[in-house]
């Protein structure tokens, strides 16, 4: 990848995202844009041969605590201040209108 972007694909790129870039916004992305093929095409330049592609950044495993279900609040307990209730439900006024 050796090839430089130029202001034609800027302007086909803002028109395929739907972006409109002034002069200088447009010259500024095209720096920008060539500034990453350029560090891309230097990172092309790495031996990588017998290198491991990495699954995750870091070599260290994540200790997770176990996912136990604990019933912290019962329904009658959560149910019990509700203002308007039903034997199994909160009840709440009526929000849309089926018209």
């Amino acid at each position: 990848m050796s090839s430089k972007v130029n202001i034609e694909e800027i302007d086909r790129l803002a028109q395929l995202a739907r972006l409109r870039f002034d002069g200088v916004e447009k010259e500024e992305i095209l720096s920008d844009m060539n500034k990453m093929i350029d560090f891309i095409n230097k990172l092309e330049e790495l031996d990588t041969e017998g290198v491991e592609p990495l699954l995750f950044m870091v070599d260290e495993t994540q200790d997770l605590r176990a996912d136990d279900v604990i019933v912290s609040t019962t329904k009658e307990e959560a149910l019990k201040n509700a203002p308007l209730k039903d034997s199994d439900y909160f009840k709440i006024p009526k929000v849309l209108d089926k018209n």
